[in-house]
């Protein structure tokens, strides 16, 4: 069982780093950069601290969540167990954060499904760490 969370973390953190790289350079597709550059523009216009008067330059959101991605797939595929129990929060808080602006912007439920998919991962692989932590605790 183990081998496949093991599995699960690093394949996960693999999938983070491509997506992150996709939104940081037009090298792997034009297209597909090209109509993040787009959602972007939209995606900081419902920006969840707009309500505090905080919203972000488009191409400075893409470029912070890109890099955001990258670093924290690979510190969760590869990195120390802190460093991936820090990088699952992390990732977690941006998938909430996607989530959450799909919705605002009344997308189709399709469109939440990787993000959903990402956070049930990520939740998964949580709730199993914090399952080995309590156990060793009272071992």
């Amino acid at each position: 069982m183990a081998l496949l969370f093991t599995a699960i973390r690093v394949v996960l953190g693999l999938f983070f780093v491509i997506t992150g790289v996709v939104k940081l350079t037009d090298q792997i597709s034009a297209e597909v950069y090209r109509q993040m550059k787009s959602q972007f523009v939209q995606f900081a216009d419902v920006f969840p601290l707009k309500e505090f008067g905080y919203k972000p330059e488009p191409g400075q959101y893409l470029q912070v969540v890109g890099w955001t991605e990258v670093v924290a797939g690979l510190l969760l595929a590869f990195g120390p167990q802190l460093l991936q129990e820090l990088s699952n929060f992390v990732l977690t808080i941006i998938m909430i954060g996607a989530i959450y602006t799909l919705l605002v912007l009344k997308e189709p439920i399709a469109m939440c499904a990787p993000a959903t998919v990402c956070l049930g991962l990520l939740l998964l692989l949580n709730i199993r760490r914090s399952r080995e932590y309590a156990k060793s605790k009272f071992e």
